[in-house]
């Protein structure tokens, strides 16, 4: 799962302060697009998961609110996924 891995990588480099916020905005839809085809090869559903939460229901809100709303609700979403993931139901 090498590209799903970069991608929750990303993530949490984000939600760690490595990457910043604008970095974030920019270039996760970026590498998503770029990646995509690869993640669902490797887990379907982990890659659906990824999409909607961290880009349609994370990336794509950052127009509408603040910095810290925008990284509460990515942390949000990515706690959520990693939940999913641990606890079997991918």
């Amino acid at each position: 799962m090498t590209n799903i891995n970069y991608i929750m990588d990303m993530s949490k480099s984000f939600l760690d302060g490595e990457i910043d916020i604008i970095d974030f905005y920019l270039d996760f839809p970026y590498e998503i697009e770029k990646r995509y085809r690869k993640m669902v090869r490797e887990d379907r559903e982990y890659a659906e998961l990824i999409f909607d939460y961290l880009v349609e229901e994370g990336t794509n809100k950052y127009d509408d609110l603040s910095d810290a709303q925008f990284k509460r609700l990515i942390r949000k979403q990515y706690k959520y996924i990693k939940d999913v993931a641990s606890e079997g139901f991918l």
